[in-house]
């Protein structure tokens, strides 16, 4: 099913409102679809190198404003739709988010789960729900979301769009080891952001 998916996903590609389908899928691939938008930046830009930015910033745009919906999910419907968005990805053991959250460390350790799941193919949507379920704060939320989707949406388009198709390769091989080292990096400004508003925002 997945696959039959995808293979629709990628055709959506060259449709001429292909932008708007690239800012609704990075929207609901934050909350509930599999299939993630660099299916479509990718294509996508190999057609329109130019539009990069547009098409790095729609989906970016997207796929936040799909996270803020699928925190609120968790926040308010958790138990009406966030478990059977969780069920349809094979979890079923949700009982233990809320006391790993409050335990010592938990704000800075869900921020790198965030910022994990915002940059690499760790599914971002079980994440976004979470956070609204265990009350995670939705400043910290929104930002790290921003940062690690941003980050890897508008470095595909970069890429494809200064070295063609032929980085496309490189791109599927080499974004999880990319990605891996970018999300240190992110997690280490993060923790060093939640230090410095510690005191002034309230957890």
């Amino acid at each position: 099913m997945f696959k039959e998916l995808y293979n629709k996903t990628i055709k959506l590609a060259g449709h001429k409102s292909s932008k708007l389908i690239l800012g609704i899928i990075s929207f609901i691939e934050s909350f509930i679809f599999p299939i993630p938008p660099d299916v479509l930046i990718i294509p996508m830009t190999i057609a329109k190198k130019n539009d990069w930015v547009k098409i790095a910033f729609v989906a970016t745009t997207g796929s936040v404003l799909g996270a803020l919906l699928g925190y609120l999910i968790g926040f308010v419907f958790f138990n009406e739709i966030g478990i059977k968005i969780f069920e349809l990805y094979g979890v079923d053991n949700t009982s233990f988010l809320k006391e790993k959250f409050s335990s010592e460390g938990g704000v800075i350790a869900w921020m790198t789960l965030l910022a994990i799941a915002g940059f690499t193919p760790v599914p971002f949507k079980l994440l976004t729900i979470t956070s609204g379920f265990v009350g995670f704060n939705i400043f910290f939320f929104l930002i790290v979301s921003a940062i690690t989707r941003g980050t890897r949406f508008f470095l595909i388009s970069f890429l494809i769009g200064k070295f063609g198709s032929a980085m496309k390769e490189i791109i599927e091989k080499k974004l999880i080891k990319v990605s891996i080292v970018i999300s240190i990096i992110i997690i280490v400004v993060a923790f060093l952001v939640y230090k410095f508003l510690k005191g002034f925002i309230v957890l």
